[in-house]
């Protein structure tokens, strides 16, 4: 008996020792979820602070709270959210990319996070990347205008105008009464070569808003695609009225005058265009072009070596203009032979 009491008494003490052990674990995990509940209250304080020195304009004071948020709580998404905010305002890109990128991997849902990372690849020109968080956006806002709007306008940039008429056409259907929308879808079924298309989308546009000299002038450019010179033509005279300090209008009545083979007119087209921006490769190309074709038509007083010349200097202000290069290389002079070269000399005495 005495041998079983002592065995009892050691399972007693041993029950008495795991539950011991028991309380002050669930001690110690109750004081570690309070610690993490007092971090997180103490990181929303700094939120707080900084959004206080945020609206103050104090960008630098702002981002050290933010900054202290985010080291306290690394796993707060609204902490590196505000940093992003931040690094925007100030112009840092990169690190608001990465800020909007961290928030995002932390609440997939937020809507304002992955917008702002897509308008920042957008901004950097990280294409592909700004589609995808476009898409994402999309994703979780269907009915969002701007989001629709430029996700069309990056597969726009990408070459994708499939892809880029659905989304206009979905900004469309959310809200029908906003221009760009149908400017944008007439670019995208222009490229695809659906002009009847296009100019619909355009004149759409100029009825919810008529006084848009550069959607006159992309009217006028579908129509010349379509060989409909006489109505570009009054499109674009439209265009000049709205706004004479166009440069854009002048070049493309000038290319329109050219394909109308009216030369003297189309000259004074492109030279408008030059003399409200002398930086318009586009006009000095229409005027090699005009002044080529008046030389191979033996126009008087036409010059070929001008046309070089016009076109040189185009190439000089865009280097990426295959085309331009290609009619260099097509009428450049043809490189006179070496005279015959004579071996030994007749007139001496050897």
């Amino acid at each position: 008996m005495v041998l079983a009491q002592s065995m009892l008494d050691k399972q007693v003490m041993t029950a008495r020792v795991r539950l011991a052990a028991v309380f002050m674990l669930a001690s110690v995990i109750g004081m570690a979820g309070g610690c993490a509940e007092i971090k997180v209250a103490q990181s929303e304080q700094l939120i707080q602070k900084g959004d206080a020195l945020l609206e103050q304009s104090d960008l630098q004071s702002a981002l050290a709270e933010f900054e202290a948020a985010s080291q306290l709580t690394p796993q707060l998404a609204v902490a590196h959210s505000r940093k992003g905010v931040v690094y925007r305002r100030m112009g840092d890109y990169e690190q608001a990319i990465d800020s909007f990128a961290e928030a995002v991997r932390l609440e997939p849902n937020s809507f304002f996070d992955t917008v702002n990372l897509a308008q920042l690849y957008h901004f950097t020109n990280r294409m592909f990347d700004a589609i995808e968080a476009y898409l994402h956006a999309c994703d979780l806002k269907p009915d969002d205008f701007d989001a629709n709007l430029n996700l069309g306008v990056c597969y726009q940039q990408v070459d994708d105008p499939v892809q880029a008429v659905e989304r206009f056409q979905k900004a469309i259907a959310i809200d029908p009464d906003r221009m760009h929308a149908y400017v944008n879808l007439g670019v995208a079924y222009d490229r695809l070569g659906k002009y009847y298309e296009a100019i619909d989308a355009y004149k759409k546009a100029l009825e919810r808003d008529s006084h848009q000299p550069h959607v006159m002038v992309n009217l006028a450019q579908t129509y010349m695609n379509q060989e409909r010179f006489k109505i570009a033509k009054k499109a674009l005279e439209q265009a000049i009225v709205m706004d004479p300090s166009l440069a854009v209008s002048h070049e493309a009545m000038g290319l329109c005058l050219f394909r109308m083979r009216e030369y003297d007119a189309a000259y004074d087209a492109y030279q408008k265009a030059l003399s409200i921006n002398p930086r318009m490769s586009k006009a000095l190309t229409g005027l090699g072009c005009l002044e080529m074709f008046r030389a191979i038509d033996n126009v008087p007083n036409a010059r070929r070596e001008l046309a070089m010349e016009y076109w040189h200097r185009s190439l000089e202000l865009d280097s990426d203009q295959p085309i331009v290069r290609r009619l260099i290389e097509k009428y450049k002079p043809a490189t006179k032979a070496p005279d015959a070269v004579l071996l030994g000399d007749a007139g001496s005495g050897d």
